[in-house]
């Protein structure tokens, strides 16, 4: 079986590093806010050319706690892509705030020309998503951000490390919000994410927010136990263990976009001119491939064949959100033209560093004729 996704071959290649780091951070008696927290930010800051930013436990609550720092609430309103996942979603409901969806182009992310006609007294922030590793158009974005004096809290979720006019995703907005779900770019042995901004006092407030709303560092920037919340707070944590794996991950992180973008190359190769749909290429834009995302109408069809073939592939996202019964009530008798035709053919191949380039000429192979069949 090819898997869409396996992490075993990264296991086994850093194997012994791994356990060293569980070994060596356990002996430490500290579990959380330890060194390995405080260097892995540290280094991710320099990466991303950052002033401040803060770990958090994940993703989701990167976006939340974003959210809250810009002191979102009841009756606010948050524009983001129709097209995302749901943790987008949830987080701007959980914030208080209601969300806005705009439609998308064909390259699946946020249409910036319809942007405008969503925006109301209630628009307090927008959401774009930079989805499958590709970057929105953030210029666009930032012109109308300005216009109407907008909060630009930028998903990226999928996208560590792709750019936009040679500048990179998360450093545009007030904030940017990143995953490491084992799967992403940046991917850890558990859950996690990281919070980015160039304003102190956001950081500030993400800082508190993330740990009961407790001041963890004084006027020395020194971490201190004094148990008095200053706001409302959540617990978000990123523990010693996974910030030492990510920090020794991000050193390679990009050997691992390369990797994506060579495999990404060759499915571009040997599936042009199949009847597939491939993802557009956009030359002020740097992607790296979190998702190697096609279109066909006879997707499901494909991707039974394929599975025959020992083959996996995944849908993402197979439904938009506001045909989901979670929130159709916030968005009745709304339509997202090309969000709905998109989810009905999209599917995803196998992408990731660990994959064989010899599977990956398989899946060609073997998806090329199966095309030709259909």
């Amino acid at each position: 079986m090819i898997n869409f996704w396996s992490y075993k071959n990264e296991y086994k290649k850093y194997r012994a590093k791994f356990n060293k780091f569980f070994d060596q951070t356990l002996k430490s008696g500290q579990i959380f806010f330890g060194p390995n927290l405080k260097d892995f930010e540290y280094e991710f800051l320099k990466k991303y050319k950052s002033k401040y930013g803060v770990a958090v436990g994940s993703g989701t609550d990167a976006l939340l706690i974003s959210l809250m720092s810009i002191n979102i609430k009841s009756g606010d309103e948050v524009i983001t892509a129709s097209n995302t996942a749901i943790p987008t979603i949830s987080a701007i409901i959980n914030s208080g705030a209601r969300p806005v969806l705009v439609d998308i182009k064909e390259d699946y992310l946020i249409d910036t020309d319809k942007i405008e006609k969503k925006i109301t007294k209630k628009t307090k922030a927008i959401i774009p998503v930079h989805l499958y590793g590709k970057s929105c158009d953030m210029e666009k974005i930032i012109k109308i951000s300005n216009k109407y004096k907008l909060s630009i809290i930028e998903d990226c979720a999928q996208s560590q490390g792709a750019k936009f006019n040679n500048k990179f995703v998360g450093t545009f907005g007030s904030l940017g919000c990143f995953s490491f779900y084992p799967t992403k770019i940046l991917g850890g042995y558990g859950d996690g994410g990281f919070i980015l901004t160039n304003n102190f006092k956001l950081y500030s407030n993400i800082k508190k927010i993330r740990f009961y709303g407790i001041d963890t560092i004084d006027k020395k920037n020194n971490f201190y136990n004094k148990y008095y919340a200053n706001i409302n707070g959540l617990n978000s944590r990123l523990d010693e263990i996974n910030s030492k794996i990510l920090n020794f991950k991000l050193s390679k992180v990009d050997k691992f976009i390369l990797k994506r973008r060579k495999i990404a190359k060759i499915y571009d190769k040997e599936l042009k001119n199949t009847g597939l749909k491939l993802p557009i290429i956009n030359n002020n834009k740097f992607d790296v491939y979190h998702l190697y995302t096609v279109f066909h109408k006879k997707r499901d069809l494909i991707i039974k064949k394929l599975l025959k073939e020992k083959i996996q592939t995944r849908i993402i996202y197979p439904f938009p959100i506001h045909k989901m019964k979670a929130y159709s009530n916030l968005f009745m008798n709304e339509k997202y033209d090309v969000s709905e035709i998109k989810s009905k053919g999209i599917f995803s191949l196998p992408l990731y560093p660990e994959l064989h380039i010899k599977d990956v000429k398989i899946i060609c192979r073997k998806l090329k004729k199966i095309l030709l069949t259909i």
